[in-house]
């Protein structure tokens, strides 16, 4: 089956008990054993649960993996699947991750005994220049957060396989439509399902996949054993969005790449980071390794003051922590999305005062390049954007 096809007719669309065309959500907490020596499918809604279930399998079929997971946050999937490792391991990790993976890195992998090497991964080389014996795992984010720096998933899996090591992919702003890391050589794949998956700003998710089952059984292990699973209620929302999610892409990803080529030639904008553009330093693997440029793009407009009146002008996006939803969302990774990350950390990366995140929602483009256009053109004069702009074009 096509994406759209199975996005709505896949592994678990129909509940196999009832026939209901919508799995209800099973609100127990657990499950009678008509026999204790041949024990049911579910005990402890801890361990599964048939709502949960069958949004594991639902994502796992639309990732191409063996098995799926869902938790409680983005960040409990990460964490989680970051307990593969063990004391004394080291993990090569691109230097461009979301500041809340940066933060659990720095801040609490480190405390374990597990070590990380930040580096450019959009450069392969400095992945492998990167790697030691203790190395067990390689974790990358592309397109990264929020400069949409992209890594070449297949030419680091490559790398990754002449040293048996995993390697990890954040897929949360292309989602399986766009781009699918497990088919491109990674072991598992992770979501942060609050995005695009569940795209209605109504529920904090996060969902994991890997590629084979007996990494599968490992990663069961440490949910069961952690325990930070998705409540069924969250589950079901997650089901319901992932139905939507071609639909819901198509207009965004659309109204992202217009928005794209408009803002690359307002002369208050600086620059503007979006795969779709031709000129973008990673395009061509983009298109290579993904059939799509999602819908979240990033803009510079010189200063915090005039992104911060910006922020105050606009009336239609939302002005937000988050991305992925039906209404288009402005945010300021400075001090929202990489606030965790020190400040020269983030200059390092791009990641400007001016700078400023743009989710693509399902608004009329002409009501948002309107609102967009006199917010820009209010913009104060005190911090002029730089006379010698980058400005790529989109093919």
């Amino acid at each position: 089956m096509n994406f759209a096809t199975k996005i709505l007719h896949g592994s678990t669309c129909i509940d196999p008990f009832t026939g209901a065309s919508s799995v209800p959500i099973y609100q127990a907490s657990t499950f009678h054993q008509a026999d204790i020596d041949q024990p049911g499918s579910f005990d402890y809604a801890r361990s599964g649960n048939p709502t949960r279930q069958a949004l594991e399998e639902a994502i796992a079929s639309l990732e191409g993996g063996a098995r799926g997971f869902a938790f409680s946050s983005g960040m409990a999937a990460i964490s989680s699947v970051f307990m593969l490792f063990s004391a004394g391991d080291h993990v090569v990790v691109a230097e461009d991750v979301y500041g809340g993976t940066f933060r659990f890195l720095t801040k609490v992998l480190s405390r374990m005994g597990i070590s990380v090497t930040f580096v450019d991964a959009t450069e392969t080389e400095a992945v492998r220049a990167a790697i030691t014996p203790e190395t067990k795992g390689v974790y990358l984010e592309t397109p990264s957060n929020p400069t949409l720096k992209v890594t070449d998933i297949a030419a680091v899996s490559r790398i990754a396989k002449e040293h048996s090591l995993l390697v990890i992919v954040d897929n949360t702003f292309l989602t399986p439509y766009y781009q699918r890391p497990l088919e491109l050589g990674a072991d598992v794949v992770i979501h942060s399902a609050t995005k695009f998956i569940g795209g209605h700003s109504d529920v904090v998710a996060g969902l994991a996949v890997t590629r084979e089952a007996a990494l599968g059984e490992q990663l069961y292990f440490i949910q069961n054993g952690m325990g930070a699973i998705l409540g069924v209620q969250d589950c079901w929302l997650v089901m319901r969005g992932l139905k939507t999610l071609k639909a819901r892409l198509d207009v965004s990803t659309k109204t992202a790449a217009c928005l794209a080529d408009w803002l690359s030639t307002h002369p208050q904008v600086s620059r503007v980071y979006y795969t779709g553009l031709a000129d973008h330093p990673g395009h061509l693997i983009q298109t290579e390794q993904a059939s799509g440029h999602g819908a979240v793009l990033s803009f510079d407009v010189g200063s915090r003051e005039r992104a911060k009146a910006l922020f105050d002008r606009v009336k239609l996006p939302i002005v937000a922590v988050s991305l992925g939803a039906v209404e288009t969302i402005l945010s300021y990774p400075a001090t929202m999305s990489h606030a965790a990350m020190p400040a020269e950390d983030r200059a390092a990366r791009g990641i400007t005062d001016g700078l400023i995140r743009l989710s693509a929602g399902l608004e009329d483009f002409d009501d948002l390049v309107a609102d967009l256009k006199q917010a820009l053109d209010y913009l104060p004069s005190e911090a002029p954007v730089h006379k010698e702009k980058e400005v790529f074009s989109r093919a």
